[in-house]
């Protein structure tokens, strides 16, 4: 039998790869629908044998993202709606806003792998970051969270960011402050007359 449910998650489920993580698990289990922020939190419908919708409600309370805290999970029956594939949608904002954003996340052991790999392209680029970790707080201006409303916004990410972006199978699948040393900031030191001091702008093991 066919269900197809609305699902409304609340807490800290933006800036923590909530979605990513919604729309890989809805693939793997051969489901169809949508996933959104807006901004309450995240929204979701899902339709699909009620038996993997079953499990697939079961996966999203007990094991969401490791960063993810969910406050409440509220679930509404819908009539069918005949959706073809899963995806993500653009993110919807509401009069009313309110929603939990994570705090900034140290550096992963992936991302502290890359930084002091010679051969990775973001060898010693001190604003690496993924899904698992980097700045939420300190760059969101508004919600939905969205890279369009942090300080990362005047950065466009270049043809390989970009790649990394929108694949769901890397684990900087819509990471939003994801950069490069080729489209991201950069950091350089000036002294108290403004004037700067050359150097690569990366950091060096042990800083």
């Amino acid at each position: 039998m066919v269900v197809s449910k609305r699902i409304y998650v609340r807490g800290i489920v933006q800036g923590v790869g909530f979605r990513p993580f919604v729309y890989n698990l809805a693939k793997e289990l051969r489901l169809s629908g949508w996933v959104l922020n807006d901004s309450f939190g995240v929204t979701i419908e899902i339709e699909g044998p009620s038996k993997r919708v079953k499990r697939f409600l079961a996966v999203l309370s007990d094991n969401p993202p490791v960063l993810a805290q969910i406050t409440d999970i509220r679930i509404e029956d819908l009539p069918e709606f005949g959706a073809k594939d899963f995806v993500i949608k653009e993110s919807r904002e509401r009069r009313e806003k309110f929603t939990l954003i994570s705090p900034d996340i140290s550096i992963c052991d992936e991302c502290l792998q890359e930084l002091f790999d010679k051969n990775d392209r973001r060898y010693r680029y001190p604003f690496i970051n993924c899904t698992n970790c980097g700045p939420r707080y300190t760059i969101i201006k508004d919600i939905p969270y969205d890279r369009p409303k942090t300080t990362m916004a005047e950065f466009r990410m270049c043809s390989r960011c970009e790649q990394e972006y929108r694949n769901p199978a890397n684990r900087r699948f819509h990471a939003q402050p994801n950069a490069c040393p080729v489209c991201g900031p950069h950091v350089w030191l000036v002294d108290s007359e403004g004037k700067s001091y050359q150097g690569t702008g990366r950091v060096s093991p042990g800083s």
